[in-house]
């Protein structure tokens, strides 16, 4: 059986993937364990937050559907840190985990070009270092032009609960252990990482009056930019928090000797950002309490998540931990928290399009290249699915910036620096966050959906119409000056507006700490009639403005530098500032300019400054 490109792994990365990959045009196969999984939610139920929002709107942006599902199954929507600036901000839904797989499942049953098959993908079949197709635990042999692995935590999979081992890459669900021997033998570096997940407890055994709640947002807004925000009501369903406390840790404590972290039966790497809570109390100590964010399931709110609890210890010191905790006193756990280790292709393997560069023709995306988390998967797997597809119709490939989008600073943190613990996108992460905002995702991305087919005439036309009335605004905000005359000084009076003492451009007016839209529309009438969502960019790019300008000159110079030829009698071993793996990658690769320098992986950007400042130097000295 023969297919254009065939998709390893029904997760948040596969579904992008082949759902990319058919949109396309091209013929295509998901391969998966189990059908009725596709979709699922593997630990918290929820999508969004900081710096992941960013990705899940970008994703959005260029035609993917996490954001569309999330809409359609969410039960709670937060703007985070929505008292900062806009670049930090970061929105989080708490989605109906049953709603979101059947969403997600209907999707990928019914898309044109797509076929499914519930198989575990055992082998990978090369020629000639190219990939040739896939061949299945039940015998069956696929052939395809390219393969993409999205296996998530499937590879070796090994599932802790105290001293309880098992092999499976979800709980009920079978490890892939084949397919991991064959990546190792077709010459992948492979690894091993760890994460975990939360007990799950029963709704009617939690006293929810002991703990504070924690509701959505009054006006909720969608996460997807399809989703029209006039009619978007979502039923919305309260959180919880509580804490651990003394007695807690003391219990915790207590049993570090059974423990799978600390007894040295997890191997793996765990992420360092979200520890177990085990770890959190081994590493601080002095912290008298942790945060515990009770998060509910699905709409019928019957099972709730303790997010923050995330834990392998055994069942019994689980039970009893619980049990100190205010409003957990009588807690019934219905599924417990474990720790689960799998292995992971060494990300530095992989080029900027997410295809080995042993194997020509084989994608990977998602946990597999060491990342962690339902958004970091997802918008991997639709870079991998769009570039699978350029590359049969030799295209040029599609990769994004670090100053276009959040996917571009992932993606390039992994190529180029790789990554020791599972990696997770935050904002402190892009040099560029102010220009990278989630507000203004789909005015940097939805050109390019739109010019792959994965984003349709009228989404695309809308954006267009807000960008034409965002430079209309804006030109007039630059250009229109207002005078300190009477009438001026008593129109920003009534606008509740200090008045001004010389010639003052609209654009400063309205980059004032105190303006708003509403403010705007009276200061320019003729707004009146544009896009909200217009007139709420050109407020933010107006207040914005020296910040911003400094950011885009910072990236002329950064892309002016990349154009620098490097000199054919460098000597790399005396770059003061480069290691000494960077100059023998250097040497052994010889690019001819500072921008392929910098796609060599392990190359890093602080790699290239010095390399830069080095070349100008040996040409000073030369003349």
């Amino acid at each position: 059986m023969e297919y254009d490109i065939i998709v390893i792994g029904g997760g948040h990365a596969g579904i992008e993937a082949s759902l990319a990959s058919a949109k396309m045009g091209k013929k295509t196969l998901l391969l998966t364990m189990l059908a009725e999984q596709i979709g699922a939610a593997s630990c918290n139920p929820a999508i969004g937050g900081l710096g992941k929002g960013h990705l899940t709107k970008e994703l959005d942006a260029l035609g993917g559907h996490m954001a569309l599902a999330t809409d359609a199954a969410g039960i709670q929507f937060r703007v985070l840190n929505e008292s900062k600036g806009h670049a930090v901000r970061g929105t989080r839904a708490q989605i109906d985990m049953d709603r979101y797989k059947i969403f997600m499942r209907n999707l990928i049953l019914s898309a044109e070009n797509l076929y499914v098959s519930q198989e575990i993908a055992d082998k990978i079949t090369t020629k000639n270092e190219t990939v040739e197709g896939v061949i299945t635990h039940l015998g069956n042999r696929y052939s395809a032009k390219k393969v993409i692995i999205t296996t998530g935590t499937f590879l070796r999979g090994l599932i802790h609960v105290g001293e309880f081992k098992q092999q499976a890459g979800r709980t009920g669900e079978f490890a892939s252990y084949s397919l991991s021997d064959c990546l190792r033998e077709i010459g992948l570096k492979m690894g091993r990482l760890k994460t975990g997940t939360c007990p799950r407890i029963d709704a009617k055994s939690i006293d929810f009056s002991k703990m504070q709640i924690q509701g959505g947002d009054e006006h909720p807004l969608p996460m997807s930019f399809r989703t029209d925000k006039e009619s978007f009501n979502p039923f919305q369903l309260p959180c919880f928090i509580t804490y651990t406390n003394e007695a807690t840790h003391e219990m915790i404590r207590g049993n570090f000797h059974r423990a799978p972290l600390f007894t040295g039966q997890i191997e793996g790497v765990g992420p360092r950002y979200c520890p177990s809570i085990e770890d959190k109390i081994n590493r601080f100590a002095d912290k008298g309490r942790h945060h515990i964010f009770v998060e509910p399931q699905t709409k019928e709110a019957s099972e709730y998540y303790l997010n923050g609890l995330s834990t392998s210890l055994p069942p019994d010191v689980q039970l009893n931990f619980l049990h100190t905790i205010h409003g957990l006193e009588e807690a019934k756990i219905v599924r417990y928290g474990y720790a689960i280790e799998y292995d992971y292709a060494e990300p530095t393997e992989i080029k900027h399009t997410l295809e080995t560069k042993k194997i020509k023709g084989l994608y990977c995306a998602g946990q597999i290249n060491g990342t962690t988390g339902y958004e970091e998967a997802a918008a991997q797997g639709l870079m991998a699915g769009i570039n699978a597809v350029l590359s049969i119709d030799e295209k040029e490939p599609f990769v994004l910036r670090r100053d276009e989008a959040y996917i571009g600073v992932m993606i390039d943190d992994l190529v180029t620096k790789g990554t020791k613990e599972p990696y997770r996108m935050f904002t402190s992460r892009a040099e560029y966050r102010l220009l990278l905002r989630e507000d203004n995702a789909d005015i940097r991305l939805m050109e390019y959906g739109y010019k792959f087919g994965l984003i349709d005439e009228r989404t695309y036309s809308k954006v267009y119409r807000k960008k034409e009335q965002m430079r209309e605004g804006l030109e007039f905000l630059e250009k229109n000056v207002l005078t300190p005359s009477k009438e001026n000084i008593a129109f920003l009076a009534s606008l509740e507006e200090e008045g001004i003492n010389d010639k003052t451009t609209y654009q400063k007016i309205a980059a004032r700490k105190s303006f708003t839209v509403e403010k705007l529309e009276k200061l320019l009438p003729s707004l009146l009639n544009f896009d909200t969502e217009a007139k709420e960019q050109i407020l933010i790019l107006a207040k914005y403005k020296n910040y911003i300008q400094k950011q885009e000159e910072q990236i002329a110079s950064m892309r002016k530098m990349l154009e620098v030829k490097i000199p054919a009698d460098i000597d790399f071993t005396k770059v003061s500032g480069l290691g000494n793996e960077a100059a023998e990658k250097l040497k052994r690769f010889n690019p001819p300019t500072l921008f392929a320098a910098s796609e060599i992986s392990g190359i890093t950007p602080s790699a290239i400054d010095a390399l830069h400042v080095y070349i100008v130097m040996m040409q000073k000295g030369k003349r």
